[in-house]
């Protein structure tokens, strides 16, 4: 071991394996630690829950990411806490000491006032989320079916997604699209039109992070895909089934929530550190405030400056090139060097909304339709993890083109909401 400083990152999404991947052969020594033993990616998980891919095609295991790695090592465990005063972290499989601490744990689910009722609502943050929300889904296709209930029919059939992101919008695409190609096909005996898909956003546009031009396509793209999009429109409460939007009600067994998320942060650090939407304070080196030697990057960091009062956007893109400079700064501290402040290179953002239906907005020009389909399809599979699962994907997406079908209807694991 030497002099080798160790460097400990928590947490495999696009920040963590990134920065990671860019200590290769440098004289650290690198321990990344996350709750799950793969990297999934986060953009394709609606794909999952309506069918069009399978897990494996946007997972890929960590431990063969780094195989060749010879400075870089993995350990499948959850941080309860750090201590900074020891430089040591609590975790679920003993105490690991560190050097230099890179805190990339991400974001989670917020359901504001809908807390208490969380477990009513179906959510799509992560892998198992998705096949609960596919299972759900054809589980209650089939119990309409067989109509064994007194439920109304369109009870059981009808979706309700609140939250008008980019999640939201590609899931109520996606659904749309099998509403009208697959399930026609897989219950020819069952009324499809009862079912209603519903799209609620309390402000008075779609992806606001996005372009006003970007927000009116998309709502186009929706509607002309049979979507009821309500805007203005802030869900109150969701009880018996019946979801409450103002004066008005919609009745549905499946309530999707979109509708926002807040940071993941570890215990230990200092109160001051925690700031809005739960996310870490850092300063313009990545680095917590009032900490040393222990950095935060992706979406459970905020640096708060005047050009970015609430902190960088929560997007993949931001994490990875705090992922890379971060890792340079860190051999620069580790040899006595002065940092360098990290500047975001903003190279757009986008979103699709189905079969040649998308929104793409570049720094200096915006445009829709099937060419930004086509660009968000590839930026989307060059992203992914491992040649399979770029393979897996183009094969997917392409039987999906050709024959306007979604065929992984399966229901391998029963799914039941927790009363």
């Amino acid at each position: 071991m030497g002099d080798r400083k160790k460097v400990v990152v928590i947490g495999a999404g696009f920040g963590g394996i990134t920065i990671a991947k860019a200590f290769k052969n440098k004289n650290v020594d690198v321990r990344l630690i996350d709750q799950n033993n793969y990297h999934n990616f986060q953009p394709l998980m609606y794909q999952i829950a309506t069918g069009g891919l399978e897990p494996d095609s946007i997972a890929y295991p960590v431990r063969r990411i780094f195989r060749g790695y010879d400075n870089v090592t993995f350990r499948m465990a959850n941080v309860i806490a750090v201590n900074p005063k020891t430089k040591e972290l609590n975790t679920t499989i003993g105490a690991i000491s560190y050097d230099y601490l890179v805190i990339a744990t991400g974001s989670q689910n917020n359901f504001f006032n809908f807390e208490p009722i969380k477990d009513e609502l179906l959510t799509l943050k992560s892998i198992p989320d998705a096949l609960n929300l596919r299972s759900y889904i054809f589980q209650n296709l089939e119990k309409a079916l067989a109509k064994k209930d007194k439920e109304p029919l369109d009870e059981i059939l009808n979706i309700a997604i609140v939250g008008g992101g980019p999640a939201g919008l590609e899931l109520a695409g996606a659904l749309a699209e099998m509403k009208k190609h697959v399930l026609p096909k897989d219950f020819p005996d069952l009324d499809i039109s009862k079912m209603s898909i519903n799209l609620y956003e309390a402000s008075p546009n779609l992806l606001n992070a996005m372009s006003k031009q970007a927000s009116a396509k998309s709502l186009l793209y929706l509607t002309k895909l049979g979507v009821n999009v309500h805007l203005n429109s802030r869900v109150s409460s969701y009880e018996n089934n019946k979801l409450q939007i103002g004066d008005n009600s919609f009745y549905t067994d499946t309530v999707i929530w979109t509708a926002g998320v807040k940071a993941a942060p570890i215990e230990g650090l200092p109160k001051q550190a925690i700031i809005g939407g739960n996310r870490i304070a850092i300063d313009a080196y990545n680095q917590v405030v009032q900490t040393k030697d222990i950095f935060a990057i992706g979406d459970v960091a905020a640096h708060i400056s005047e050009e970015d009062p609430k902190g960088l956007p929560m997007l993949a893109p931001v994490a990875q090139q705090q992922g890379t400079h971060l890792a340079k700064n860190i051999i620069r501290l580790a040899n006595n060097k002065e940092l360098e402040p990290f500047v975001y290179k903003n190279k757009g953002v986008m979103a699709t909304i189905g079969r040649k239906k998308a929104v793409v907005d570049l720094p200096k020009f915006k445009f829709q339709g099937t060419f930004a389909w086509l660009v968000w399809m590839f930026i989307h599979i060059m992203s992914l993890v491992g040649f399979k699962n770029k393979l897996s994907a183009f094969i997917g997406w392409m039987t999906n083109y050709f024959t306007y079908d979604r065929p992984l209807g399966l229901i391998i694991r029963p799914f039941s909401k927790r009363k």
